[in-house]
């Protein structure tokens, strides 16, 4: 039985508690946030101890996996020292997403990870739904061959106006990783952004890839779009054929090249999804496999390195929106 704490517990950290209690291999054994109001809360919740501070935890309780949900500017600015300190004892790390929301930090706990040898993933949960993964075996298969274009879509409606990068920032390393899960890295990135009216942030952006396979890409992304449906979809195209990944989980299409019947797989109400919460709970179980099967650090699904990369390519989008839409190599 696999030892679990969560450090930083507000709405999602408390996420991971409930996945974590409900996961029939592993024990949440503790909680830790600075504020120690909501953490004895979310301790007598859960059945845990708490904890104030994350060197005592570390040091008290015997711990295997540490998840790290805490946030800050940018939704990633408060990472760094706890996953630092928790890669340091020797424990496997799960962050949230963004790794950071500075390149140097990212680049700092992901090189500590491999000197350390702990395996360090990060919450990427897209990835992670059985429509995703379905997608991923028919590209193995052949069925798309060799890719050609990536467009993708990720609308949510999020007034947040802390800063100017937070909507590429919070929310993209999803879409990000979702492209680069299916396209691999990416070589060169322009983009536009705009304002919505009374909005101070870049809250709608469109932004142009060239992935190193030669395939061209295109995300749009917004944090003005309240109330639409659906918030996600992406499209992949090969000189095979094409697939349509609807909203996360709940539909995927596959369009074969010069035949007219299509291949519908579709999220199932009784066996499948129950909502976009599983997405964690999918992604929380892949990592806790990894951990019981001792798989190699290297090999980690939507691993440090992964969310480092779509920092860096969120990166180069601020600065060929600065640059006037230049195209900025990565």
């Amino acid at each position: 039985m696999l030892k679990v704490a969560v450090i930083g517990v507000n709405h999602i950290g408390r996420i991971h508690c409930r996945c974590y209690k409900e996961h029939s291999d592993v024990k949440l054994v503790a909680i830790c946030d600075l504020n120690q109001e909501l953490a004895d809360s979310v301790a007598a919740q859960f059945g845990v101890k708490a904890y104030y501070d994350v060197d005592t935890m570390l040091e008290v309780e015997q711990i295997d996996i540490v998840s790290v949900a805490t946030g800050g500017i940018e939704n990633g600015s408060h990472h760094r020292e706890p996953v630092m300190k928790a890669i340091a004892a020797g424990k496997d790390v799960l962050v949230e997403k963004p790794i950071s929301n500075r390149l140097e930090e990212a680049r700092e706990m992901v090189q500590f990870a491999k000197e350390k040898g702990v395996r360090f993933g990060c919450n990427l949960n897209h990835r992670f739904t059985p429509a995703a993964k379905k997608a991923k075996q028919w590209m193995a298969d052949g069925d798309v061959g060799h890719p050609l274009f990536v467009n993708m879509k990720l609308t949510i409606g999020n007034p947040n106006e802390s800063s100017p990068w937070i909507h590429l920032r919070a929310l993209h390393p999803h879409s990000l990783d979702v492209m680069r899960y299916f396209a691999g890295n990416v070589r060169r990135v322009q983009a536009f952004l705009t304002k919505a009216p009374n909005r101070t942030v870049w809250s709608t952006a469109s932004i142009n890839l060239e992935f190193a396979s030669g395939a061209v890409g295109h995300l749009m992304g917004s944090y003005d779009m309240f109330g639409t449906h659906p918030i996600e979809a992406c499209e992949v195209a090969g000189d095979r054929g094409r697939f349509v990944l609807d909203n996360v989980y709940e539909s995927l299409t596959y369009y074969p090249h010069r035949q007219e019947e299509l291949r519908v797989f579709r999220n199932s109400i009784m066996t499948g999804m129950r909502g976009f919460e599983d997405t964690f709970r999918l992604r929380l179980d892949a990592f806790i496999q990894e951990v019981k099967e001792c798989v190699s650090p290297d090999h980690v699904a939507a691993s440090g390195e992964d969310a480092l990369a779509v920092q860096e390519i969120i990166e180069a989008a601020v600065r060929s929106h600065l640059a006037n839409g230049a195209v900025i190599e990565i």
